[in-house]
């Protein structure tokens, strides 16, 4: 049963909602003897042509009525489709690009992130400088009303492990923002760092980078991401950073 669940799987990643409709509709008038027959050219690529004889062999291989297959076949397909829909995932890059992937820039898709928040915006880094154009759209989130929250490394002045006092520089340059520090470290956290690159906004949008908040990173640096849209990481991510502020596992820089 679990190949037939998996070539099921295949087909609708492959096909669209209305070419699985049509599979399923052959399916209920014919029997697994002669499905191979039956679902001869119902799809046009070699890449489809492959994931059915795949369903056909692991259909023989099982005592499913054809009925029961539409069902699993119309069934996958509908959710596989609700699922897109609900989420969606980009590749975000900075620094050389090649032909054979198309993916949006690290400063685009932080400034999209930013822009989209209407209630609520939290953002970690390790450092944060030098980046004008994030300072100018955290301050316009500010203006409309957004909670912004920043988590950061703390300088070596007071206990962290960078040299510049990036809390507070962006005290000055984004007043309005609750910044937030890792001070108080659980033993098998005592050398740990905030290494963690994530911006969310309104737990519907979320930006997890390898890059910090630094003209270096938006510009010049080999820097990968994902943008997720929708779906349930936004929020889980959003819940996880704001229980770490409750929990008072990071705490309040004043």
């Amino acid at each position: 049963m679990e190949k037939l669940l998996d070539a099921v799987a295949a087909v609708v990643c492959l096909v669209s909602p209305e070419k699985a409709q049509a599979i399923a509709t052959r399916i209920r008038q014919t029997n697994a003897s002669k499905a191979a027959g039956a679902l001869s050219g119902v799809v046009g690529t070699p890449a489809a042509a492959g994931v059915m004889d795949q369903l056909i062999n692991a259909w023989r291989a099982t005592s499913v009525s054809a009925e029961e297959l539409a069902l699993m076949l119309l069934a996958a397909s509908h959710v596989f489709t609700k699922a897109a829909n609900q989420q969606s995932t980009e590749l975000v890059w900075t620094g050389p690009t090649t032909p054979f992937v198309s993916a949006r820039r690290t400063e685009q898709a932080l400034l999209q992130v930013i822009n989209a928040a209407e209630q609520t915006l939290f953002i970690t880094s390790f450092v944060a400088y030098d980046v004008s154009t994030i300072v100018m759209a955290l301050n316009a989130a500010s203006d409309r009303g957004v909670i912004i929250s920043m988590l950061l490394e703390l300088s070596q002045d007071h206990g962290g492990s960078i040299t510049c006092d990036a809390i507070g520089k962006m005290r000055m340059l984004v007043p309005t923002a609750r910044l937030y520090a890792w001070r108080d470290k659980a033993a098998p956290f005592s050398d740990g760092r905030v290494h963690a690159k994530v911006v969310v906004a309104d737990g519907r949008v979320c930006f997890i980078t390898s890059a910090n908040l630094t003209g270096y990173a938006m510009e010049k640096n080999m820097e990968a991401g994902v943008l997720i849209s929708g779906g349930h990481i936004p929020r889980l991510l959003g819940e996880h950073l704001r229980s770490l502020v409750d929990m008072k596992v990071v705490s309040s820089s004043v």
